[in-house]
């Protein structure tokens, strides 16, 4: 059976950083709660809004995929596929897009000429899911490789809060959690097993859609989720991922433990929120989880971005040792869940 592998990987970060203390202390009303504390997020970049160069998705999405190129043995004439996977579609600096596709536009930038190229959107599982399909078209042999990017402009959701919220609760509290961000990574195929994508699969239930509405709150751990029908519950969220994965080992005949993962990367949507996932996963799965990497505090909430900023931070920082075999989770709104499975050896920084 043919595999594809993470080639090379980039990302971007705006210089300017805004931490969570500056963002409350602009509030009409304070927050009845500790927003850092509860949401782990201490600082998170921020595009330039410089009328002299000011930065939108697009253009986070360009640096970070040439970022990647400078790294990669193809260049952007090489590619055969670039998938865009961007959440938030600004250019121009805060002017939205829909067409001509971002993915198109970012291929006419790069010079890659005889690259199909499509938009894809799947919330915060963008990325996954741009990888999800470029693994099946490398396995299928339809392509050799491709460019998976996405640039998240996303703060302007935290302005907004900022002048909006009127209440010590408000659902937008969420919102001053992102950070702007972007991020790439080339696929092709895998010639050695250390160094491959094993698996990726991803699922959603849209009869949980409405777990999507979140808030920090001291009235519960971490992330309190409200819902019109109360006997849905954080649980119903994380039980995607953990049943799932689940049926998946017991068709082949193996098991979490068995697979020996060295590292796991969640969606960052929350300090507090990532040790509830990994408690219901021990318990599900009958066995301890790896230690989690996680930029969380540094970075906030980069929506689609987020697993690829934390793979790219830990490489770069060189805390990711040569034949890791780590375990992606992607949370989403939809409810989209999943897991990716992927040993690297060969992905620098």
């Amino acid at each position: 059976m043919s595999h594809s592998r993470f080639e090379s990987i980039g990302a971007y970060l705006p210089e300017k950083s805004v931490s969570t203390a500056e963002l409350v202390s602009r509030l009409k009303v304070p927050p009845a709660f500790d927003l850092e504390k509860i949401t782990g997020v201490v600082e998170r970049r921020v595009r330039s809004t410089d009328p002299e160069s000011p930065e939108g998705s697009f253009d986070l999405a360009i640096k970070a995929a040439e970022d990647c190129l400078s790294r990669s043995r193809y260049s952007a004439g090489d590619l055969d596929v670039i998938i865009s996977t961007s959440i938030t579609r600004s250019k121009d600096g805060g002017r939205m897009y829909m067409q001509p596709t971002f993915a198109s536009s970012i291929a006419k930038h790069l010079g890659a000429a005889k690259a199909i190229t499509f938009d894809i959107s799947n919330a915060c599982a963008g990325m996954l899911t741009g990888t999800y399909i470029l693994d099946r078209m490398i396995r299928s042999g339809i392509v050799r490789n491709g460019l998976v990017v996405s640039g998240e402009a996303i703060t302007p959701i935290a302005d907004t809060a900022v002048e909006e919220i009127s209440e010590k609760y408000d659902l937008q509290f969420a919102s001053l959690t992102v950070g702007d961000s972007g991020a790439a990574v080339v696929l092709d195929r895998s010639v050695d097993e250390h160094d491959r994508i094993e698996y990726i699969e991803l699922v959603t239930a849209s009869e949980f859609s409405h777990l999507c509405l979140g808030m920090p709150s001291d009235k519960s751990q971490g992330v309190a989720l409200y819902t019109d029908n109360r006997k849905m519950h954080n649980e119903a969220r994380f039980l995607l991922w953990t049943d799932s994965q689940k049926k998946y080992y017991a068709d082949r005949e193996t098991t979490f433990e068995a697979e020996e993962f060295d590292y796991i990367i969640h969606h960052q949507f929350g300090a507090a929120a990532i040790p509830y996932m990994n408690a219901i996963a021990e318990r599900e799965f009958g066995a301890p989880m790896p230690p989690d990497l996680n930029v969380i505090s540094k970075y906030g909430n980069t929506s689609s971005t987020s697993h690829f900023i934390v793979l790219h931070d830990h490489l770069s920082r060189e805390e990711i040792p040569a034949g890791s075999k780590l375990l992606l989770i992607p949370a989403a709104s939809g409810v989209v869940g999943g897991y990716l499975s992927t040993t690297i050896s060969s992905l620098k920084v």
